[in-house]
């Protein structure tokens, strides 16, 4: 099982914005990312710098979001989407970008749903359920 830490993750984004900077080729995972990282303008100078991104520490009462967090979850549901897992979630995913006008807006949705089932399964120190998020996505998708 693959299971990253917080400077392997750090890593990988800044190398796929290097190769992007650089218009070296990307593997596919670099390319997927790097979709979501032109989304998201606001990373691009903490992309740039690895030595940076290393260093940075973003505390939940910091009030500045954790990019490389951001982009994960943005990454997780994508490949969520791509192979319909949890079943369903592709389906709730195009409803709610028909309802939302955006692909983005939408991940960003799924995102918060995501957020919380994870929370909650901390929090209750069991698995993440599946079946609340599907609904969490589908409340916000209004169906």
């Amino acid at each position: 099982m693959f299971n990253p830490g917080k400077d392997d993750v750090r890593r990988f984004f800044c190398e796929a914005w290097r190769k992007h900077v650089q218009a070296t080729p990307l593997t596919p995972l670099e390319a997927m990312a790097l979709d979501w990282m032109l989304e998201h303008p606001e990373y691009h100078r903490e992309l740039a710098d690895l030595d940076a991104a290393l260093a940075a520490e973003y505390p939940v009462d910091g009030g500045r979001t954790n990019p490389f967090l951001h982009l994960s979850m943005h990454l997780a549901v994508s490949e969520q989407v791509s192979i319909d897992q949890p079943a369903g979630i592709r389906a709730a995913f195009q409803s709610l970008a028909a309802r939302r006008g955006s692909l983005h807006e939408a991940a960003h949705d799924i995102i918060e749903c995501l957020g919380q089932v994870v929370w909650q399964a901390q929090r209750d120190r069991s698995l993440p359920d599946s079946a609340a998020y599907i609904e969490c996505i589908r409340k916000r998708a209004g169906s």
